[in-house]
């Protein structure tokens, strides 16, 4: 009995030993002593294998996120920026893959050296305002903030800009990108199993070096316009005040002439009804002439 459940046991372990599962997301291909002994395996199920002398390799079906350095590359119109990239790629011959890079670090590795030499290249053929812009775009004048209302093209005020034209655009140079590595990963010397599916530029920003002049520079812009507006103000401010007291000036003389023209009706009016009262009767201009007399 004790023999039997022995032997149970053995053949217990060893049938556990002989199968696995693969899933749906994994690939495989066996070992044996470190030599490959059967092609990838990509279907999932239940899958044999020969107890303690086969190993099973598994690799990832879905597609990988590679996650590029900030590298500091130059334009081909001398521009110092920083870039960061990313791209997507997927295990195409897990065999091959093994034998090459081993591993997702490995393979890591390798596109940090192909992806990063190809993005250096191919920013160095483009000026900085293909790189950093999507849309094809020929060159014109923008209005910014023209002085006159109605100016919108050429000889526009002084905030006028003319954008600069382009004929590839960003979208286009991570194609360029990712055309090149393709091209290098399905050379046989360079062929890691690797399928290469997308490449896109993250973050594209100015060298650390220069950033500090530049927004020297945007400081100084901002501080220009400040001063300008703040000279426009003072200048609207005593223009309204001058036409303040312009206005108090006027009505105070209307106001004067309107004084003058009222006390004037007045004193005209006071001298008729005086007229008037003396000639009503003698003995009133007898009396008024006694009155006045005795006032003096």
């Amino acid at each position: 009995i004790s023999l039997a459940i022995i032997l149970a046991i053995c053949l217990a372990i060893v049938g556990l030993s002989s199968i696995y599962v693969l899933d749906v997301t994994k690939q495989a291909f066996i070992t044996r002593f470190g030599q490959i002994v059967s092609l990838p395996i990509k279907k999932p199920g239940l899958k044999f294998k020969i107890p303690f002398l086969d190993k099973v390799n598994l690799f990832d079906k879905r597609y990988l996120e590679w996650d590029g350095h900030r590298n500091q590359v130059t334009t081909g119109d001398q521009r110092f920026i920083e870039i960061d990239t990313y791209a997507r790629w997927q295990i195409d011959d897990a065999r091959i893959f093994f034998e090459k890079v081993k591993d997702e670090a490995g393979a890591t590795t390798r596109l940090d050296d192909i992806l990063d030499g190809a993005a250096r290249s191919a920013i160095a053929d483009h000026p900085l305002a293909e790189i950093v812009r999507s849309e094809v775009r020929k060159g014109k004048v923008v209005n910014v903030e023209a002085e006159q209302p109605g100016d919108t093209g050429k000889g526009a005020g002084k905030g006028a800009n003319v954008l600069q034209a382009f004929e590839v655009g960003r979208l286009q140079i991570s194609r360029e990108i990712l055309n090149k590595a393709k091209t290098i990963l399905e050379d046989e010397e360079h062929s890691f199993g690797i399928k290469l599916l997308d490449f896109r530029f993250k973050r594209i920003n100015y060298a650390p070096v220069d950033q500090a002049k530049i927004f020297d520079r945007m400081i100084a812009a901002q501080e220009e316009k400040v001063a300008g507006f703040i000279g426009e103000g003072v200048g609207e401010a005593l223009k309204i005040a001058g036409k303040q007291e312009l206005e108090q000036a006027t009505i105070k003389s209307n106001a004067d002439r309107e004084v003058r023209q009222i006390r004037g009706e007045a004193e005209q009016e006071a001298a008729r009804i005086y007229t008037e009262a003396y000639n009503q009767s003698p003995e009133s201009r007898e009396f008024y002439d006694f009155q006045k007399t005795m006032k003096v």
